[in-house]
This record gives C-alpha cells, sequence and structure tokens, in this order.
C-alpha cells in the first residue's frame, strides 16, 4: 500500500474517531450510551473467579496436586491473590446497584465508602467459602452417582460441565445475596460461554444438584430449585411473562421464574415457565414438554407423542 492510500486511511481514522467521540457519555452512570470508564474489569473478575474455582475443586489444578495434603498455605495463597483482583472490581461494581444510585454521594467520601463496604462483603464473602465447598462435595456425589457413565469422582471434577457451571453458580450466587452488582452476571457468562449451562447468579439451587450433559440449559434469575434435583440438557426454567412499568420497562425483582422441589429429575428440552408454576417433590418430567402450569408432587408429565409414520423404502408400512 503506497503512502497516499495509508495517508488516506489515517484521516479516515480520524474523522471516524471525532464522530464516534461525542456519541459516548463519560464516567459511571448507568447508561445506555455511557462508556462506564469506571466500570470493573472483566479480565480481572474472571481471573479471580478461576481462582475461586481451584480452591473449591482443588483436583482440577496440578498445582495442588504436587503440595500434597497440605492445603491450607495453597488454599490462602489462591485467596489472597483472589482477594487482590476482585475487592477493586466490587468497589467500582457498587456505584451500579440499580436502587438508590442517584441518592449516592460523590468524589472521595463515596470512594472511600464503597472501599470499605467492598471490604465487608468480601470478608463476609470467605466466611461463607466452607458452606459453599460442602455444596460442591455434594453436587460431585450427586453427579457421580446419577450417571453411570462416571467411573470415578475424578472424573466428575475435571471433566463434567455441570459440575464446573454450578460451581462457579454457588460462587456467584453468595456475591448477589451481598448485594454485589454486575459481577456476579460476569462470572456466569464466562461460564457460560465454555460450558454451554446459563445459570443467572441470583437462581437459589439445593444441595447435591446434577445436570447431566448440560449443553442448552437455562435457569432464569428467580428459580428456586430443591434438594437432589436432577436435569438434562436443554432444560429452560424461565419467565412466561413479565409486567411492565409505566414507563414501558420490566419490573424487575419480581418472582418471574418457576420452583423445582426436590427430587425432580426433568429431562431432555423440556421447557417450564412461570413464577407461579411449581413442580412437586419427586415428580418427574418427560423430554419435550411444554409447562405453564403448577403440578402437585410425585407426578408423572408427559408428552403425547404425535402419529409416527415409518416405511420401508419400498413404501410398506412398518409399526
Amino acid at each position: 500500500m503506497n503512502d497516499d492510500a495509508m495517508q488516506e486511511i489515517e484521516q479516515s481514522i480520524a474523522h471516524a474517531a471525532e464522530d464516534l467521540a461525542p456519541l459516548y457519555a463519560h464516567g459511571v452512570e448507568d447508561r445506555p450510551d455511557g462508556v462506564m470508564a469506571s466500570a470493573p474489569n472483566t479480565d480481572q473478575v474472571i481471573a479471580a473467579q478461576e481462582l475461586l474455582i481451584t480452591v473449591m475443586l482443588p483436583g482440577r489444578s496440578f498445582e495442588a496436586g504436587r503440595r500434597g495434603h497440605v492445603l491450607s498455605p495453597f488454599f490462602a495463597e489462591k485467596l489472597r491473590s483472589a482477594s487482590e483482583l476482585l475487592l477493586p472490581e466490587i468497589e467500582l461494581a457498587l456505584p451500579f446497584q440499580w436502587l438508590g444510585a442517584a441518592a449516592r454521594s460523590e468524589g472521595a467520601e463515596r470512594q472511600t465508602a464503597d472501599r470499605r463496604r467492598s471490604a465487608g462483603i468480601f470478608e463476609q464473602f470467605l466466611q461463607r467459602l466452607p458452606d459453599v465447598r460442602k455444596l460442591v462435595v455434594d453436587d460431585i456425589r450427586a453427579a457421580y452417582n446419577g450417571d453411570p457413565a462416571a467411573l470415578s469422582y475424578a472424573e466428575v471434577k475435571l471433566s463434567y460441565p455441570g459440575v464446573l457451571a454450578i460451581t462457579s453458580h454457588r460462587l456467584a450466587h453468595e456475591l448477589y445475596r451481598l448485594g454485589v452488582p454486575v459481577i456476579p452476571r460476569i462470572m456466569s457468562e464466562h461460564v457460560h460461554g465454555h460450558s454451554g449451562i446459563d445459570i443467572h447468579p441470583g437462581a437459589r439451587i439445593g444441595r447435591g444438584f446434577f445436570i447431566d450433559h448440560g449443553t442448552g440449559v437455562v435457569i432464569g434469575e428467580t428459580t428456586e430449585i430443591g434438594e437432589r434435583v436432577k436435569l438434562y440438557q436443554g432444560v429452560t426454567l424461565g419467565a412466561k411473562s413479565f409486567p411492565l412499568d409505566a414507563e414501558g420497562h420490566p419490573v424487575k425483582h419480581i418472582k418471574r421464574h418457576p420452583t423445582v422441589e426436590d427430587e425432580v429429575v426433568i429431562y431432555a428440552n423440556a421447557t417450564i415457565l412461570g413464577g407461579e408454576t411449581v413442580i412437586g417433590a419427586r415428580s418427574i418430567v418427560g423430554g419435550n414438554v411444554f409447562l405453564v402450569k403448577s403440578v402437585p408432587p410425585d407426578s408423572l408429565v408427559t408428552r403425547r407423542p404425535g402419529d409416527l409414520s415409518v416405511r420401508t423404502r419400498e413404501g410398506d408400512e412398518r409399526v
């Protein structure tokens, strides 16, 4: 490319930059045209997430194996690194809370308050990690016992996308419960991209949860799942509809997604919608079922098959 062509491209770049700049607002305002200069760094959040998953599933890390049974120093190192990455991002995320943001103080006073609050949040998060680990152990056991193809716990921990997804969810859910905006969703969507499993960090999920195969599973924000529940691939626990406010925007933080009680099994590609929909305990929901109403405990929900025609190449019909 000659010099004249390069000069023309440089001029076009300069013009495009000048035309784009006025279209962006600067600062932390939650606006669709905002640059979000003070927003959390997704790379930092994901790096911290990986460290936390390593603490929950140390068998996934070769480094943990080298240290034998002396895990406390290993955990302390990982948690210290995670705190260095995540604490500044929690501080940056706090102004994005959708409630009361307009009433917040500005400048140094706000920064000091956010720094103090982020430290308190992270301390509470650390205190909850032992309980999260206990839940993860139950999830691993559920996956091993729920899949005859699983030959060892190591296979489950190292390779099952459902275990990765629920482990990440349990960490993100604790931050969600502590009122941290933005960051839990970054964590859930990162694992969504790796596993094909989309669990909103707000979903409440009991112990012993197993997602078999996993691809295409969607679990909405206000879903409530009891203990020892098993889902197969393609299951959707979603919203049927949602009310709008006076300006036509969806009303936030209301129950929109189903409740699934203890020991329910939901087979592949079933869709269950609605905040008032309850799947009673010990029920089985068959594949490809579309359900928008509650079913009592101990139900068997199946989809009536359509007419099936099978013919030979010569045109003779087979049953």
